[in-house]
C-alpha cells in the first residue's frame, strides 16, 4: 500500500472568555482529519503527519527527500503562506529552499498529490491561501481563483458521481451532504469525477509523470457532515484516490 504524507490539518485557538466585568484568555492544539487518517490506515496504508506549525521544520526540502517519505502527499487546509515565509525569509531575509518548488518536482518526477478543501485551501477565506499565486498552481488540475472563493451551503448538498472512473466507479452515485466547497474551475484536460451542485468537487489529472487531484471540499467538519464521515463509501474514496494518485491499477 502506499506512503501517505498528511501536510496541515491542524491550528491553534486562542480564545477570549468575558465574565461581567472580567475577561481571561485560553489557548489550545487542534488536529482535524482523525477520520482520514484511521479510513487511510485501516486499509493498510502508511500515513505521517507534518501538522501546519511544523512545516518549516519537518519538511523535506527536496524533491527527492519528499520521494524517500512519500508516495502520495496530501496538502489540507494551510495556505502557502506557510510554506513560503517560515521565519528566516519574514524576520531575517534570508534566502531557503523552495519548498513548493520540491512539491513540483516530486510530483512532475512520478508522485502522487492532492489539496483537500477548507478555509486555507486553494484561495481560501479572504484570498488569504494564496494557492492560485504559486508554482503549484500549475500542478494542480484545477484553475484557483483569485479572490476569497468559499462556497458556504447551509442547507447541504449531495454530491453527483459525473463520469467513470476507476475511483469512483465502485461507489454509489450519490453522497451523503456536505455543507460547503471551494469554487475551483477544472482544467480543459483534467477529469471532472464528482460534482457538489454546478461545481467540480472531485477533479483529477497529471502533472509530468506524476498524477494529481483536487478535492474542493473538506475530509472533517464543518463542510464534511457527520453523514459523510460516517458514509461506508467515505474510506473506500479516498482509499482509491490514493492508490490512483500512486499509479496502482485499481480494480
Amino acid at each position: 500500500m502506499s506512503r501517505v504524507l498528511l501536510v496541515g490539518e491542524s491550528w491553534f485557538v486562542h480564545s477570549i472568555h468575558q465574565k461581567g466585568f472580567d475577561t481571561f484568555t485560553s489557548s489550545e492544539y487542534e488536529e482535524g482529519g482523525a477520520e482520514f487518517v484511521a479510513a487511510l490506515e485501516e486499509r493498510g496504508h502508511d500515513v505521517t503527519r507534518i501538522p501546519s506549525h511544523r512545516i518549516e521544520f519537518d519538511l523535506p526540502a527536496s524533491a527527492a527527500e519528499l520521494a524517500g517519505l512519500a508516495d502520495v502527499i496530501v496538502i489540507s487546509d494551510v495556505g502557502a503562506n506557510t510554506f513560503q515565509l517560515p521565519p528566516a525569509v519574514f524576520s531575517h531575509s534570508r534566502p531557503v529552499d523552495d519548498a513548493i518548488g520540491a512539491l513540483t518536482e516530486f510530483t512532475a518526477a512520478g508522485g502522487g498529490l492532492v489539496m483537500i478543501g477548507g478555509y486555507l485551501s486553494f484561495s481560501g477565506i479572504d484570498a488569504k491561501a494564496r494557492w492560485g499565486r504559486t508554482a503549484l498552481a500549475d500542478v494542480l488540475p484545477v484553475r484557483i481563483l483569485d479572490r476569497d472563493d468559499r462556497i458556504e451551503l447551509p442547507s447541504g448538498v449531495d454530491p453527483l458521481v459525473s463520469q467513470p472512473h476507476p475511483i469512483v466507479d465502485p461507489l454509489d452515485p450519490r453522497w451523503p451532504l456536505l455543507l460547503g466547497l471551494n469554487e475551483l474551475i477544472a482544467k480543459p484536460d483534467a477529469d471532472v469525477l464528482a460534482t457538489a451542485g454546478e461545481h467540480p468537487l472531485l477533479v483529477v489529472g497529471t502533472h509530468g509523470a506524476g498524477r494529481t487531484a483536487a478535492f474542493s471540499s473538506d475530509l472533517a467538519p464543518h463542510w464534511a457532515t457527520p453523514a459523510f464521515l460516517a458514509w461506508p463509501g467515505y474510506g473506500e474514496l479516498f482509499d482509491r484516490l490514493v492508490r490512483w494518485l500512486s499509479q496502482e491499477e485499481l480494480a
